[in-house]
């Protein structure tokens, strides 16, 4: 058993290691999408925060039903955090909401829980 775990992280650390920085950035990204983040995403005016999402587990670029290119923005799901405290209050639902490339934003895992 032991022989068989050596062998399987020998080859994995050569298969990493003949991967590019893109090839490796690709499969990070997968796998922090699969395994979700606790996530803020803020949406700024000029330099005021005027929206808050709170437990946003990952955002995700749209694509064309018919040719499959990206489109210009992201969507997720996440707790609109209606007083901006960090926390989901009784009352603050779950909502779907999209930004585009054009949205003054920032997206960060939570520091706080």
């Amino acid at each position: 058993m032991k022989k068989i775990i050596s062998l399987a992280l020998v080859a994995t650390t050569f298969l990493l290691v003949g991967c590019t920085q893109e090839q490796q950035n690709r499969m990070s990204h997968g796998i922090q999408n699969w395994t979700g983040t606790n996530g803020i995403m803020e949406i700024y005016a000029g330099d005021k925060v005027v929206m808050r999402f709170l437990k946003v587990d990952k955002m995700t670029t749209g694509i064309g039903r018919n040719d499959g290119e990206k489109r210009a923005y992201r969507y997720s799901y996440g707790y609109f955090d209606a007083n901006m405290n960090y926390k989901v209050d009784e009352g603050e639902k779950k909502v779907y909401f999209e930004v585009s490339d054009y949205t003054n934003y920032v997206f960060y895992e939570n520091p706080y829980f």
